[in-house]
């Protein structure tokens, strides 16, 4: 065969190939169309490398009993929620803080379509430094006496990582039940041997949709982003911090590592262990949690923190952390206040933000002043631009790297947990977030940011309007991929 005509025989391939793609795309995914139109460009673009892209990072996943676990019914949650859909649909809801009543709706929503039961005994405590989160988290673990339950979206194999596995494994030899769940891609340096001693004490070790052949793994894309810690089903942690020595600050690139993380205890530790169950459950074939009434004690505290435990991801009918985000960015009657280290929202988000800008509500946004993703960090300077344009403020963080992610209302109401403002947080990853309905919690949250401010310098739009041509081309480009970042 000539080589003209092989070459030829190759282009055809290629274009059947790009057509068939193509036409999954638009008739079978069903995708968004900005989303369609992101992989269209890859595909007509990058030809060869566009449709392997698409096989690792543009199918859809099928989630039909992805998650299941028949000792739920047990935990009698689903019995609280029919009970508290009914109360609030008839307004009969006992809220012990009149000013949560204020957010029914939201609290509703929630429940309703997304299973997070209102929890009002909670106690809530914030950690912004990761030295800070992982003393006391490294505490409780100590002090545990039955199960420990540990699931990062990145957990490193440096002396973080091994410190913990240490206590981990010295819990596990006391004949503690001990299990780590960790994300095959977040953490894809980790090797089975690290985990050696550690499941020769006893203790379990699953990674989230791990590769079935070396180096290929057709569900890379859709990653298990959340951080829970449960420990004797009594202390839960959330936020954004993950296991590496980089969350200590110890990393010269990013320095500083501020970070946003709660620790509860309370009834909300319920759903938290729910969550921790089900993740493990998809992810072990062999060691699945039964219903024990030690992973859900009574409740010891008597806190006073409302708050819901929210989830989503691919599996999900619903984008429900974006829809609560937008549902807080709506309710907003004086402030809004975000932090986080990407920022490529939707066209719902980005108008929800651009409407309380233009009614007049105090909109401030923080980002990190360098990036950890190059590509999306451009994605994220050209929505803070049409932020900026809207009378938003807009703070570049200027003390180190922030990872945090929250959000803050009126001083009243606010959002911790795992999901950035980013398409792939929203649609792709899964995640968790908390929204808590307290004042006390959202004033302080309200003070760390301030605090915050002071080590950031704002970013105007005179100042933004100045920035280089190459820097505006390098922009709009991340803009017309940011659906499929």
């Amino acid at each position: 065969m000539q080589i003209p005509e092989l070459t030829s025989i190759l282009l055809g391939l290629i274009l059947v190939l790009n057509i068939l793609f193509a036409t999954i795309i638009i008739f079978f995914e069903r995708k968004e169309a900005s989303t369609s139109w992101a992989w269209l460009l890859v595909l007509n673009f990058l030809p060869i490398v566009g449709f392997i892209l698409y096989l690792f990072l543009g199918r859809s996943l099928r989630h039909a009993h992805l998650f299941q676990w028949e000792d739920k019914r047990k935990v009698g949650i689903e019995e609280i929620i029919s009970r508290q859909v009914h109360d609030l649909s008839q307004n009969h809801y006992p809220f012990r803080q009149m000013h949560t009543r204020e957010y029914r709706d939201l609290i509703y929503m929630n429940l309703r379509y997304n299973g997070a039961v209102l929890t009002e005994n909670n106690e809530v405590e914030i950690f912004t430094n990761g030295k800070e989160k992982f003393d006391q988290l490294f505490k409780d673990i100590d002090n545990a006496k039955n199960h420990i339950h540990v699931q990062y979206y990145i957990f490193q194999r440096d002396e973080l990582g091994k410190k913990l596995v240490e206590l981990l494994t010295k819990k596990a030899k006391e004949g503690l039940k001990v299990r780590i769940l960790y994300d095959e891609m977040g953490s894809r340096k980790m090797t089975k041997g690290f985990f050696k001693e550690f499941r020769a004490a006893g203790g379990r070790v699953e990674a989230f949709f791990p590769s079935k052949l070396k180096f290929i793994n057709l569900r890379l894309n859709f990653r298990n982003h959340r951080k829970l810690v449960i420990i004797d089903g009594e202390i839960g942690y959330v936020g954004g911090f993950n296991v590496g020595d980089e969350y200590l600050g110890l990393d010269p690139k990013f320095g500083y590592w501020r970070d946003t993380h709660l620790r509860v205890k309370g009834s909300s530790v319920y759903a938290i262990q729910t969550r921790f169950i089900l993740d493990w459950n998809q992810a072990s074939a062999d060691y699945d949690i039964v219903y024990q009434t030690y992973y859900f004690p009574p409740v010891k505290t008597e806190g006073h923190s409302g708050m819901q435990i929210v989830t989503s991801g691919p599996d999900s009918d619903w984008e429900q952390i974006k829809y609560g985000y937008i549902k807080l960015i709506s309710s907003a009657k004086k402030s809004i206040l975000i932090q986080t280290p990407y920022f490529i929202p939707d066209a719902s988000l980005l108008e929800a933000v651009k409407i309380a800008c233009l009614s007049g509500i105090d909109v401030k946004i923080m980002i990190p002043n360098k990036p950890d993703h190059i590509f999306v960090y451009w994605a994220t300077t050209f929505y803070i631009g049409e932020m900026l344009k809207a009378g938003a403020k807009v703070y570049i963080y200027d003390n180190g790297f922030i990872h945090a992610k929250t959000i803050v209302v009126d001083e009243e109401v606010s959002s911790v947990g795992t999901a950035n403002i980013d398409v792939r947080s929203f649609k792709l990853n899964f995640e968790v977030n908390a929204f808590i309905y307290d004042q006390e919690i959202a004033r302080n949250l309200s003070q760390i940011f301030h605090e915050d401010v002071g080590l950031s310098k704002q970013l105007t739009l005179e100042q933004y309007k100045k920035r280089p041509r190459w820097i505006r081309i390098k922009e709009s480009l991340a803009r017309l991929l940011s659906p499929i970042l």
